[in-house]
C-alpha cells in the first residue's frame, strides 16, 4: 500500500484513512457505524443529539450516543444554543466514551434552528464562540466543530466562526459549503472550503457533493482540506467509500457490486438491525436505507412500494431473497447467451 495522502490529525488523534462518516439524524446509530466502518472510515459520528434532552437521560437519547466499540475512534455530536448546557453534555458524552466533542452549527433542519440550534448559531457569531469555549474548557478530549457558510448568502461568516474556533482551542473544522438556508439545493461551493484551509492552521475537513471517488479525490487535492466528510451519499452505498479509500491508498478502486450483491448486504443490515433494535422498531427505520440499496437497476422502483408496505421482518426478507434469485437468474442467463 502506498498512501497517496497523509493521515487527519485531530489532537492526539491519528484518523486513516482521513474520511469521516457524517452525522445524520435517524440514521448514524452504532449499528450503521458499526457496519460501514470497515468500508474505510477512519472517523464516525454519532447522530446529533440535543444538549437539553442529554440532561435527562432518557433512554432514546442515550441510545443516540450509545457505541459497540467497533467503530471507534468515535466523535459525539452535540447541539444547542446554550453554552453552560453544552458544556455539561459534552462531559456527559466524554463519560460515555466519546474520543472526540463534536459541535454541531452546521443543521438546517426547522426541529434545529427553531431553537436557535444548529446552523441557526452563526447568526450570532459571540455565541458560537461562547459555546466553543465552554465545550473545550469542559472536556479531555479534542473538540471539533461542523458549520455551514452562514445563515444565508448576505452573511458569510464561516472564517470568522473558524478564527475564533482556533483561538479558543477546537482542533479541527468541518465545513458544508452551502448556506442554511439552501439546505442540501444547489451545488456545494467548495472554492469556499479552500478559502476556509487558507483562512486556519487546524485541519479543514471538506463536505458537500461528494458522490463520485474520483471527484471526491480532485476536491480533497485542490481545497488542500485535511480530510473528506461523506454523509448522504453513502447511504446505501457504502462501497463509495472503499473506492475512494483504493485511491487514498494508492490503488484502482473496485466496481460498484452488482445488484444482487449489494441486497445481500442489504439483508445483512436489515437482520444486524432486527437483532439489536428489535422488529417494532427496526422495520420501519429500515425502509428508508431499503430504498436507498435498491437505487440503479431495473424494477427497483416497483420493488420500493411494495417493500415500503410489508409489515414483518419475515415478510421484507422473503421479498428480498425472491429479488436476489430473480436477479442471479437473469444473470445466469445472460452469462450462457
Amino acid at each position: 500500500m502506498t498512501r497517496t495522502v497523509p493521515p487527519l490529525h485531530i489532537g492526539p488523534l491519528q484518523v486513516w484513512p482521513p474520511i469521516v462518516l457524517a452525522p445524520m439524524s435517524g440514521v448514524t446509530n452504532r449499528t450503521l457505524r458499526a457496519l460501514y466502518k470497515p468500508f474505510g472510515f477512519g472517523l464516525t459520528v454519532t447522530e446529533f443529539v440535543s444538549s437539553n434532552a442529554l440532561q435527562y437521560g432518557a433512554k432514546r437519547t442515550m441510545e443516540m450516543i450509545d457505541q459497540h466499540g467497533v467503530e471507534k475512534p468515535v466523535s459525539t455530536q452535540l447541539w444547542g444554543n446554550d453554552p453552560t448546557i453544552m458544556a455539561l453534555a459534552a462531559r456527559l458524552v466524554r463519560e460515555c466514551g466519546a474520543d472526540i466533542v463534536d459541535i454541531n452549527f452546521g443543521c438546517p433542519a426547522p426541529k434545529v434552528t427553531k431553537t436557535e440550534g444548529g446552523s441557526a448559531c452563526l447568526r450570532d457569531v459571540d455565541r458560537c464562540e461562547a459555546i466553543m469555549k465552554a465545550v473545550v474548557d469542559a472536556v479531555d478530549c479534542p473538540v471539533t466543530m461542523k458549520m455551514r457558510l452562514g445563515w444565508n448568502e448576505n452573511d458569510l461568516v464561516f472564517v470568522e466562526v473558524a478564527k475564533r474556533a482556533q483561538a479558543v482551542g477546537v482542533q479541527a473544522l468541518t465545513l458544508h459549503a452551502r448556506t442554511a438556508k439552501q439546505f442540501y439545493k444547489g451545488t456545494a461551493d467548495w472554492s469556499r472550503i479552500a478559502e476556509l484551509k487558507r483562512a486556519v492552521n487546524i485541519p479543514v475537513i471538506g463536505n458537500g457533493d461528494l458522490g463520485d471517488p474520483y471527484e471526491a479525490m480532485r476536491r480533497f487535492r485542490e481545497s488542500g482540506v485535511d480530510g473528506l466528510m461523506l454523509g448522504r451519499a453513502t447511504l446505501g452505498n457504502p462501497w463509495l467509500v472503499s473506492r475512494l479509500r483504493a485511491l487514498m491508498e494508492g490503488r484502482e478502486p473496485a466496481p460498484t457490486p452488482d445488484a444482487p450483491e449489494r441486497l445481500r448486504f442489504a439483508v445483512h443490515h436489515y437482520q444486524t438491525m432486527v437483532d439489536e433494535w428489535g422488529e417494532t422498531r427496526a422495520v420501519p427505520q429500515m425502509r428508508k436505507h431499503l430504498g436507498y440499496y435498491l437505487k440503479g437497476f431495473a424494477g427497483a422502483g416497483a420493488l420500493r412500494e411494495r417493500l415500503m408496505r410489508t409489515a414483518t421482518a419475515e415478510e421484507t426478507l422473503a421479498v428480498l431473497a425472491a429479488t436476489i434469485a430473480q436477479l442471479e437468474g437473469r444473470e445466469a442467463e445472460l452469462a450462457v447467451a
